[in-house]
């Protein structure tokens, strides 16, 4: 009977996670922290709670506040590994574009304007890296691509592929959505690529 009744409550206890899972679990809660009480709210024990651990779990791992945060962000932002190839660079800017959008009003997305926005100047650059390896470098370099395939295709002018115009999408779109409160619908999206993007390329007439 003894036996029995300690078998019953051993099913109804959780096994203990430990290793990878744990550490996924910690890094999911961090990013729900940052999505909702932003950067100056999360706290190494809100997480531990979020995740369903203990406070000693999350600092046996990392040691400090930026230290989690960067690893969050890490694991959760999207790949940016393959730019789309629609047949013309309107159809690819604007897919890159939408991507773009579903990233950053992702949850991974959220957890990297909170901490973008609300960081100190001496905190940001913890996390500059982290954004520019992350974020900023596959960005341009998909942009990039999409420009150079509209030159082969003589869609765009020869001397297009500069810092100015690859930045012109990146820094619009972040503008607009902290400033302007802009949620970038799909038709705001084909308003800038047909009225900024598309003249700035667009080849000088013979």
């Amino acid at each position: 009977m003894v036996a029995s009744h300690w078998a019953s409550a051993s099913a109804q206890t959780p096994s203990r996670r430990r290793g990878a899972v744990l550490e996924r679990a910690i890094l999911e809660a961090a990013l729900d922290q940052l999505g909702t009480v932003g950067w100056n709210g999360l706290t190494m024990e809100g997480v531990a709670a979020g995740a369903q651990t203990g406070k000693a779990a999350v600092y046996r791992r990392w040691p400090s506040k930026e230290d989690l945060v960067a690893d969050a962000l890490r694991s959760g932002l999207p790949d940016f590994d393959t730019a789309p190839d629609r047949g013309s660079v309107r159809e690819d800017l604007l897919e890159l574009c939408r991507r773009a959008r579903d990233a950053m009003f992702s949850r991974p997305g959220f957890a990297l304007r909170s901490v973008i926005h609300e960081c100190d100047t001496m905190q940001a650059e913890r996390f500059h890296a982290v954004i520019l390896k992350g974020v900023v470098e596959p960005t341009l370099k998909l942009l990039r691509e999409v420009i150079e395939r509209g030159m082969e295709r003589g869609e765009v002018r020869r001397d297009a592929v500069n810092g100015f115009v690859c930045d012109a999408i990146p820094a619009m779109m972040m503008y607009r959505s902290k400033i302007c409160a802009s949620e970038w619908t799909d038709r705001e999206l084909e308003e800038m690529i047909d009225q900024l993007m598309i003249p700035l390329l667009r080849p000088d007439s013979p």
